[in-house]
């Protein structure tokens, strides 16, 4: 797929800079959706074949963009799903001994990624040890010891913008411990280092354009032995409607962490969100959100705001920036930036941005928009004193 056809499957408001909030539905998903409901409107139990089908086939392109077997992808209904799913995975001592052994999460990574530790850990799960900062090689290293079972990460932080470096991660931690991945603020905009996490969550609601009610749960085969399916429900058994004789034993791969059937309409609408960003390349999206980003850039560097793309090392960037202008209340700074017409969002101190690929076409004239707005707030400095401090 060419780059025009890919932009033209998006409608967003023109302004709109706030896709690590909610992305906008792609045409395609759009239409797997309505396809999928007129379904259920039209038929009976015959629908629920289609939709396994539409299933399956979403299994698939997931696997073909996160280099997975099939069996490997299982769907939740959110990334805290799946996130809550590897958490009780890891619930109760490690090999039959009597370790229980500790994750180490982020303190600030988004509460998706921290509050199923949290929660496990009431229920004996791994005792959670906060990381302060970025989860960078050398922090991780600092806090490694024998007591560690997993190390928990957001592929990109949604705050700052920070790229976990993945594959040096896993290197780190070795492959007797697991690796567990929020990936919901990476996967669609930026490449992923998938091949390093073993376990891996992400809804389609943001970067791959395809709305909520659905999330993939990546859990590779090699660490099936070290998991036990703590939140595994009817849906993850073998057979469980063959007999009345339960418990019955576990569905191999990541289906055996799903609680109930997964959403049929959500999944085939994720797995159309999925299949574009494969047709586009991944990196042709992510050179279009570095094309935003830069003219942004350029034009707050030179109003003299501040401009952070919490970037550390080499690599693709991340779809987020952070902007800020000194001596300005960061909420003033937001409406006088809504009054524009550009939606971003709030964070503390910051104004955080973050465009998508369609950005190019959808909101051509953001960098203008930026410039009226730090000009509005400049004029309006002349009557009323700024705040300092």
């Amino acid at each position: 797929m060419n780059v025009q056809r890919y932009l033209a499957q998006f409608q967003e408001p023109a302004g709109y800079l706030d896709f690590g909030r909610f992305g906008p539905i792609s045409a395609v998903a759009a239409e797997a959706l309505g396809d999928a409901v007129g379904l259920m409107a039209g038929h009976g139990w015959d629908a629920l074949e289609a939709l396994d089908a539409a299933t399956v086939r979403a299994a698939r392109s997931a696997g073909r963009l996160l280099g997975a077997r099939e069996e490997e992808v299982a769907f939740v209904g959110s990334t805290s799903h799946g996130m809550f799913a590897a958490a009780f995975a890891l619930v109760g001592p490690q090999g039959g001994g009597a370790r229980r052994g500790s994750v180490l999460v982020g303190r600030r990574d988004f509460p998706a990624a921290v509050y199923p530790w949290l929660r496990a850990e009431e229920h004996g799960g791994l005792t959670v040890r906060l990381l302060d900062g970025p989860a960078t090689v050398d922090a991780v290293r600092e806090r490694l010891d024998p007591d560690v079972r997993a190390v928990c990460v957001c592929a990109v932080d949604g705050v700052t913008g920070f790229r976990a470096p993945l594959a040096e991660l896993k290197e780190l931690i070795g492959p007797d411990r697991v690796l567990v991945v929020d990936a919901v603020q990476a996967l669609g905009a930026v490449p992923v280092e998938a091949e390093a996490a073993d376990v891996l969550a992400c809804g389609g609601q943001k970067w791959l354009r395809a709305g909520w009610g659905a999330a993939l749960l990546l859990v590779r085969e090699r660490v099936r032995e070290r998991l036990r399916p703590g939140l595994g429900g009817w849906a993850g058994v073998v057979d469980p409607l063959g007999g009345f004789d339960h418990p019955r034993p576990s569905l191999p791969g990541a289906r055996a962490h799903t609680l109930t059937n997964p959403d049929g309409p959500a999944v085939a609408a994720l797995g159309a969100g999925l299949r574009l960003v494969q047709e586009v390349g991944v990196e042709r999206i992510n050179a279009l959100i570095e094309e935003v980003l830069g003219e942004l850039g350029e034009t707050a560097r030179a109003l003299g705001l501040r401009w952070d793309r919490g970037r550390i090392g080499d690599g693709p960037g991340s779809g987020f920036a952070r902007i800020a202008m000194p001596g300005v209340d960061p909420a003033a700074l937001h409406v006088a930036l809504g009054d524009v017409g550009l939606t971003t969002t709030l964070r503390g101190e910051w104004i955080r941005l973050s465009p998508h690929a369609s950005s190019t076409t959808r909101s051509p004239d953001a960098a203008a928009r930026l410039r009226a707005a730090v000009l509005a707030i400049g004029q309006r400095s002349t009557r009323t004193p700024l705040r300092t401090g």
